[in-house]
Order: C-alpha cells, then sequence, then structure tokens
C-alpha cells in the first residue's frame, strides 16, 4: 500500500516530503521541468516503501496512507497513479 498525497497539497507544494523521502518517489521535485505547471506534488505507488516519512514532515497534513485517505479526498488515489502513467 503506497502514501497518497491530497487536497491540502493543491497550491502549496511545500517540499518537505521531497526532502525526507528515502527512495525518491515524490515527484516533480524543484529541479524538474514540469514542477512550475503542476499544482501539486504526487507519490508514485510503484515506488512508495511505506516508510511513513512524508506524513510526518509535511506541513499541511496532505500525506495519508492509502487506505486512510479521508472519503472527502478519494478521487487523489487515482490522480497520483495517473500523474505517474503519463511519465
Amino acid at each position: 500500500m503506497a502514501y497518497v498525497i491530497t487536497e491540502p497539497c493543491v497550491g502549496t507544494k511545500d517540499n518537505s516530503c521531497v526532502e525526507v523521502c528515502p527512495v525518491d518517489c515524490i515527484h516533480p521535485t524543484p529541479d524538474e521541468p514540469d514542477y512550475d505547471q503542476v499544482e501539486m506534488l504526487h507519490i508514485d505507488p510503484d515506488e512508495c516503501i511505506d516508510c511513513d516519512a512524508c506524513v510526518e514532515a509535511c506541513p499541511v497534513d496532505a500525506c495519508f496512507a492509502e487506505d486512510q485517505v479521508p472519503d472527502e479526498w478519494q478521487s487523489f488515489v487515482a490522480r497520483n497513479a495517473e500523474y505517474f502513467k503519463a511519465k
């Protein structure tokens, strides 16, 4: 089970989670070309090792284990996965 970034990240893109991720599965990073074009960060569900580091680091409480995403933000599970399908 992967972690998911949800609605509180939209428009925020605080990179605290990127900095603590031990497997670099949160994208785009500030040095990636599409960073300015996307409105939030995403966690690659295939790369995530469920370490919980992003949850602790996120200042806006946007990161959740996939099975703990609040009902109103369930669409973000697919949204995170879709971001990486295009890559």
